[in-house]
């Protein structure tokens, strides 16, 4: 079987689904790779670099649809390009399903089976095949790059001679994806960031990339992101009204808000209000990237860059994978790859198309004659789903009576510790020589010392950088010295060895110390 790739024909897409490397992985699968002329220059590949991966390469898209089992594209087709579709034939792509019905149906009539890389479910399974986290890194990333082109001071603050320049705060909208990608780019870009989403699972990870989570006090049941396929779902209008309500009291501090919020199958949510906007500093950018759906910013206009009367740049550019053809190709590719080797159990060219699998079938819009959108729920959940416990509150009663109970134990514990440890030393000082329990009864308190002293340490201290406590082996040397002008060889010996060893933890812990600050200081 032949897997073709035509140019993309949208004005402003210079992506390719099928890059010299993705193809050589196709032909080890047993399939034939053409590409149209030409499909690959925006995103960095000629046509030779094709013909060097053994690709076969024709002049013009009716040659190529006319040859190819299998279409891969990026764009959902146009009626022109679904026209040269035949029945049969199998077309991956985006597609949209639920804003291009009629192409759908079109599809379906004609016997063109469709697989649509939107709607691959999202499970641990499928996360090779997921395009849209793919592209959505690329655009959360490169948002805030656009946001860094259009704002007019740094992201991180500096004091400098000429004075001092504030550090910009930046607030994302939704942290799925492309939310993550930005917050990402943005931290390491010095910038104080805040983020926003409805699921509460994402605060921890918002907060381990360095932004700060902003929660809303307002009590309602939190979203599951395991019910909702690891996405938003719609909030009610009461947590709706609280939310708008914060991103007023945020909109006059915040320099730069990238938005990213979306819900599947329908129109992007309105979050940034025109009163918001107006609230916001001159020189403030707004990069929306749900704009293709609607856009989350009211006065978002798709495709193009606006400036308000108050200053404000509104960029709703829907094209921020292109905008980095070559690296968004390689992965759109790589995908379009692993979707295809499960489509191929056997590895022998020959496309299986299973409708049992829970990854093919959730992607498959159009089978055999029949629109197959919706499908139905995956039999596996997006997000392991911690089971929720509730916690009861103790009362104050309940708390002194833990406590105290807790010191009794420990009380008791040690007491029959120091009664065993007694009676030892007595049965030891009743056979020793007096010179030997002198020295015995120092060992005994040394140890006793050390081990109050380090156990009551916190675990969570208990890492390199508190070597320094290493010092509290100078107590052993200093023990040691005092015993190693013993008359007896033996103590003199045991002296010594402790000098040595307490030596190298003291020095030892001090040089992983100081290599480990090292790491922490800019060259």
């Amino acid at each position: 079987m032949k897997i073709g790739t035509p140019k993309e024909v949208m004005k402003g897409e210079a992506r390719v689904a099928m890059t010299p490397d993705s193809a050589r992985q196709l032909q080890k699968l047993g399939y034939d790779c053409i590409i149209e002329s030409g499909a690959g220059d925006a995103a960095g590949y000629n046509d030779a670099t094709y013909t060097e991966a053994g690709v076969e390469v024709v002049k013009t898209a009716e040659a190529l649809w006319k040859a190819a089992d299998v279409v891969a594209k990026v764009r959902p087709p146009t009626e022109a390009e679904l026209k040269k579709s035949r029945d049969g034939q199998l077309l991956i792509s985006f597609f949209w399903p639920a804003q291009n019905e009629t192409l759908m149906k079109m599809a379906a009539d004609q016997g063109t089976s469709v697989i649509a890389m939107d709607m691959v479910p999202r499970i641990s399974r499928a996360q090779k095949m997921d395009a849209l986290s793919s592209m959505a890194n690329i655009a959360g990333y490169r948002a805030v790059i656009e946001a860094g082109n259009n704002f007019g001071r740094f992201f991180t603050g500096q004091i400098t001679a000429a004075g001092k320049v504030p550090p910009a705060k930046v607030l994302v909208v939704g942290a799925g994806v492309a939310g993550l990608a930005a917050i990402g780019t943005s931290t390491s870009l010095g910038a104080i960031t805040y983020a926003f989403d409805v699921r509460p699972e994402v605060a921890e990870q918002v907060e381990s990339m360095g932004a700060e989570f902003v929660f809303l006090d307002f009590e309602e049941e939190q979203q599951d992101g395991a019910k909702t396929g690891g996405y938003a779902s719609v909030s009610s209008p009461e947590f709706t009204a609280a939310q708008l309500a914060k991103f007023r009291e945020l909109a006059p501090d915040i320099d730069i808000v990238i938005t990213t919020a979306l819900i599947p199958n329908r129109e992007a949510p309105e979050l940034w209000t025109k009163d918001m906007v107006e609230a916001m500093k001159p020189g403030s950018v707004i990069i929306d990237l749900a704009a293709e759906k609607g856009g989350n910013c009211k006065l978002t206009v798709m495709d193009e860059k606006i400036v308000t009367d108050n200053g404000v740049t509104i960029i709703g550019y829907t094209d921020f994978p292109s905008r980095m053809a070559t690296q968004s190709s390689n992965l759109y590719a790589t995908n379009i790859r692993h979707m295809l080797t499960d489509l191929t159990p056997g590895k022998d060219g020959k496309v299986v198309h299973n409708m049992e699998d829970d990854v093919i079938r959730g992607a498959t819009i159009a089978h055999e004659k029949a629109v197959t959108f919706p499908p139905p729920p995956p039999k596996v959940n997006a997000i392991a789903a911690k089971p929720k416990e509730k916690v009861k509150e103790l009362t104050p009663e309940e708390k002194r009576a833990n406590e105290v109970a807790a010191f009794k134990a420990q009380t008791k514990q040690q007491v029959t510790l120091l009664g065993i440890g007694a009676a030892l030393v007595l049965a030891v000082g009743l056979v020793a020589p007096a010179s030997f329990m002198q020295h015995f009864i120092v060992f005994l308190l040394s140890v006793f010392i050390g081990f109050q002293v380090i156990w009551n340490v916190a675990h969570s201290l208990h890492t390199p950088l508190m070597a320094v406590t290493n010092a509290i082996s100078s107590i052993v040397i200093l023990g040691a010295l005092i015993q190693i002008g013993s008359s007896s060889m033996l103590i003199t010996l045991l002296a010594a060895l402790g000098i040595f060893m307490a030596s190298i933890n003291i020095f030892g812990g001090f040089l992983v110390t100081r290599r480990m600050l090292a790491m922490f200081q800019k060259s």
